[in-house]
């Protein structure tokens, strides 16, 4: 009976102390999530690829916006260029004028400039 009451005393304080043990973990556990602010790591890292995915989709964007503005330039400057593959003798004489006359036209520009 003495080895009976031992080991239950001997069990009572094992558990006695699991349960301390226990309170401490949990008390350390809100202590821990009393400190954490708003912003945790995972949500930092999630901000940072969110802006990340938005400065890369901004970048798209100004790119394409310039390459239209460059092409806008370009075509006005340049004019559309003229398909003269499929183009009969008589088309290909008229976009052959059109052409000489705007190179005329840049020339004397530049000369009065």
């Amino acid at each position: 009976m003495a080895d009976d009451e031992a080991k239950k005393a001997k069990q009572a304080e094992i558990e006695r102390k699991r349960a301390e043990v226990r309170k401490r973990m949990e008390e350390a556990s809100k202590a821990k999530k009393a400190k954490k602010g708003f912003m945790t790591p995972e949500r930092k890292k999630k901000l940072r690829l969110l802006l990340r995915k938005k400065a890369a989709e901004e970048l798209k964007k100004e790119q394409e916006r310039k390459a239209a503005e460059r092409r806008r330039i370009i075509e006005e400057r340049c004019g559309k260029p003229k398909n003269i593959e499929d183009a009969n003798e008589d088309q290909a004489r008229k976009i052959l004028r059109d052409y000489h006359q705007r190179i005329n036209s840049l020339e004397e520009e530049k000369y009065d400039l």
